[in-house]
Parts: C-alpha cells; structure tokens; sequence
C-alpha cells in the first residue's frame, strides 16, 4: 500500500516555513515583526499551555481581541492542537457578544489587554470557567496570560494526530436576515485551497490588510500571503494615509480595499507615499463603480486591477481580471478556479465547490436552508451574460452589507423601536457608492415630534456597535405592507427612497 498523501493542514503550512525561512518575516504591524520561526514557535508555547488546561481537538476558543499581532500565534496554536478558532467582533459590547459566545459552546475566552476584563463578566455570563489573555495585558485574577515571554519553551512542535484535514478550523459569525447569529464553519481543507496560489509566482506576497484581525478576511488574506511565504501587514486604523504608509514601508505587492477604502486612497495626493511595488490591486465585497475602476486603473498603471465576488460561506465564488475590468463594467467576473455556479430558481446564484462551509455550528436548519443538494444558496440575484461573466442585480435575504460588514435590519430595528417617539420602524439599506450600502431607518412618529438622525442615532450608541447605526433617516407617513400578511415591503421602501432623492 502506498503511503497517504499529507494532509492539508493549516498548521502545517507555518510548520514548514519555520523550518524552511525562520527568519523571514510572517507578519507586521507598526514597525513589529514576527517571523516564520517565532510564529512557529509561540504558537507551540501557546498550544502546549491550552492543550496543559485541557483544551484539545474539536474545542472551540472563542477571542475577543482587535488588531494585534499577538492574536496570530493563537489562531497558528489553535490549528495544531485541532481546536477551533473563533474570533468574536471587536466592535460589539458584552450584550451584543455574549449570545454570540454562548453559541459557540466555548472552552476558554481569550481577550486582547482592553478586552480582559469584560471578558471575565462575558465568561460569568455564559457559564465558562476559563478565561486568557494575549498581550501585555495587565495580570488579572483568574485571567491566563498566554504571553510567549512568560511561557516555558515548547520542548516538541505541537501536533494532533486525531486531526483530519475536513475538520473545523474556525468558525466566523455571521448575522443572518433575522438578526440571529451564525457560526460558519470552515474546515482546514477549505481554507488551505481557499488561500493556495499555486506554486508560478515570482515573489513571495507582501500584502497590507485593511480588515480588523477578528473579520475571515483578515485571516483568509494572512493565509494568502503564509501559502507564498510572504508576509501580511496590519494597521490599527483603515485610514488611507495608515494604508499607504505601510504599502511604502514593507513594499506590499498587493492591496486589497473595498470599494469605500479605495475611494479615500485615491483623494491622497499620489507623491506622498511609494506604491511602485503594488502589482495587484483588489477589490469586492460591495458594488463597484466603472469610474473606481478606471480611477484606480490611472492611478496604478504598472499594477493589474481585480474585483472578487464571494462570501465567508463560499470564499471567493468569481473573480473578474485585470483585461476585462473595463470591458466588463457591472460584472463581478467568471467563476474562479474549482468553483462551479449556476443561476437558480428565482434568479439565485448558487455555488458549488470544496472551498465552501460545511455547514453553520450545531444549526441544521440554516444549514438545511443554504446548502441544498450540494450548492450553496447566496440569496443574491444574479445574471450570466452569453460569454459567462456574472452580474449581481440584487439580493433575496434583507441582509445589509455596509463597508464590508453584515447587518441585520431586525436587530437595528428592535433597538429603535424602544424609542418614545417612534411608532413604527424599518430599516433597510440604500445603495451608496462610498459603502455599498448605508443602513437606513425609515420611521413613522409619534405624532407631530420632530426626529432628526442625530435623535436616532443616539438611541442606537449604546446597544449597536457602529457599523449598525442608521447613516440615514427617512420619516414616512406609514410603512408599505402586504395585504396579506402586513409584512414591510422593503424592496418598495428602497424604490421610493431613490425616487425621492
């Protein structure tokens, strides 16, 4: 019998580069690297200490931490062990992360230092009894600190001999149209092909991430770059001038913004920052003007310009390259490699392929709902035009993605319902060339009280993180329903609110 292929997983890949390139750098972030040999060996360290508390294969570690390096050797250490990685958003308070939490049955919650102690009421309030910290948090009672300088040194390199590569690796929480969280689950396997580019590149990826280090874009752009052995930089802040700065001083090759990002780059005079590295200029996740493309197309003309389409469910679903970004304006491309898609019932796209989620953590139901017979159902209306190249028209779930961030209208709309002079309330999002779309309330009042967006917005600060609260306000008479059930005719509110601007 011929031997078994290695496995394809993710803890190996970093495995191997520290062998191979232990000096070479994985990561960076404000003038601080970490290498392939210290990524490599902290993620043992960590691994060992997690693995002395109990925690194995198939546990769930739930984090609670922004942008920091030190989040990396936890997600690389929760890889070994075969445990699965899942980061909570940094942006939430304790009521909006705890249900999220209390879903994914955790072990332990690890926080950054700002997060630790509101991690140990979190923890209180969903029955964890462990609780750790990443960084140079100061120490707390009953707070693990999973500090590499202050663990033993790993004395072996950390594997799981149980660990299969179709194995959950992490979970992402997504919001689904009811509000109600859900936990994508994404195996090993899914995420090594997801991030594998092939092995004709000419250079090792230098990419600049402006996604926060608890988004799966974060990670699956981090991955991208460890598959080349190249290195992913963070910043603190998304702002144009931080992205640019840490093009110039790591010479990134690639960049990867969203459409809102990318507008902002372009205000900045062009002499300010060195960009003639960037060879591959990336964008997605929302709608994506001709006239941003022809911008960026002027603006980088050494480097090649390309639009993704996908999802945390699907990863990326097509891709539209470099020669057809301008001959193509509207379309998000043709299907990317392995990928298969069709154009459902009701004009649905529908995605086949083993870069997909296995399904969504301990919900069959949802999971029944979008996985059918193999293919995922996006809830995005799509189009194929007679060369194959996908248009997306619209959407069938209510989901609002604003800036690269999902929001359910139920949960904005159940925090506003609370306030005394409104009486009815529905949100929706509304097309906006800077965000894709922009979270907007469309409210009937209480009478004849003046509401202004200062008035709503301010009900929402302190229940809504702020990529939730209402960037636009609409006051309306009375709120379109169907005759049959009274359900809000949201597609008709949009159509209205265009019509009227």
């Amino acid at each position: 019998m011929s031997p078994r292929a290695p496995k394809l997983l993710i803890g190996d890949l970093i495995r191997r580069h520290a062998r191979a390139a232990p000096e070479r750098v994985a990561a960076s972030m404000e003038g601080c690297e970490l290498t392939y040999g210290e990524l490599n060996a902290h993620a043992n360290q960590i691994a060992t200490a997690l693995r002395d508390l109990g925690v194995g294969h198939g546990d769930r570690v739930v984090t609670w931490a922004d942008t920091c390096l030190e989040v990396l050797p936890l997600f690389v250490a929760t890889a070994k062990l075969g445990a699965v990685f899942a980061p909570l958003n940094a942006r939430l308070g304790i009521e909006e992360a705890a249900p999220i939490a209390r879903m994914a049955r955790p072990t332990i919650l690890i926080a950054d230092p700002e997060r630790a102690q509101a991690t140990t009421k979190l923890a209180a309030e969903i029955g964890v009894s462990l609780v750790g910290s990443v960084g140079a948090a100061e120490a707390l009672p009953d707070v693990i600190r999973f500090v590499p300088s202050e663990l033993p040194q790993a004395t072996v390199d950390i594997t799981e001999l149980a660990l299969e590569e179709y194995h959950p690796q992490v979970i992402f929480f997504t919001s689904g149209s009811t509000g109600a969280p859900k936990g994508v689950i994404l195996s090993h396997r899914a995420n090594w092909l997801r991030t594998y580019q092939g092995v004709f590149l000419t250079e090792p990826e230098r990419s600049v991430c402006m996604f926060p280090l608890f988004h799966m874009a974060a990670f699956t752009l981090s991955l991208a770059a460890w598959q080349t052995q190249g290195e992913i930089t963070f910043i603190a802040s998304a702002t144009a001038e931080a992205i640019l700065g840490a093009v110039e001083a790591r010479r990134a090759n690639r960049l990867y913004c969203i459409p809102a990002i990318w507008n902002r780059i372009l205000e900045v005079a062009p002499e300010r920052f060195d960009t003639s590295h960037l060879r591959f200029i990336d964008t997605g996740t929302s709608a994506t003007p001709i006239e941003l493309i022809q911008a960026l197309k002027k603006r980088f003309p050494k480097s090649v310009v390309r639009i993704y389409y996908g999802s945390t469910e699907t990863g990326s679903a097509t891709a539209l390259l470099d020669e057809d970004v301008l001959r193509k304006p509207g379309s998000v491309g043709q299907p990317s490699p392995s990928v298969e898609l069709r154009i459902g019932e009701g004009g649905e796209i529908q995605v086949r392929s083993p870069l997909m989620l296995d399904g969504y953590f301990e919900n069959p139901e949802a999971t029944a709902d979008a996985l059918r017979d193999g293919w995922y159902c996006s809830g995005d209306i799509g189009a194929l035009d007679e060369e194959g190249y996908l248009s997306v028209v619209g959407r069938i779930k209510e989901l609002i993605r604003t800036g690269g961030e999902a929001v359910a209208p139920a949960e904005v709309e159940a925090v506003l319902a609370a306030h005394p002079n409104i009486r009815e309330v529905a949100v929706v999002g509304v097309p906006d060339p800077q965000w894709g779309e922009v979270v907007c309330a469309v409210v009937v009042p209480n009478g004849d009280v003046a509401l202004s967006l200062a008035d709503v917005q301010k009900v929402s600060d302190a229940q809504l993180a702020g990529f939730k609260r209402p960037r636009r306000l609409e006051i309306v008479d009375a709120l379109p329903r169907t005759a049959a059930t009274g359900q809000v005719q949201r597609m008709l509110l949009v159509e209205q609110i265009l019509a009227g601007s």
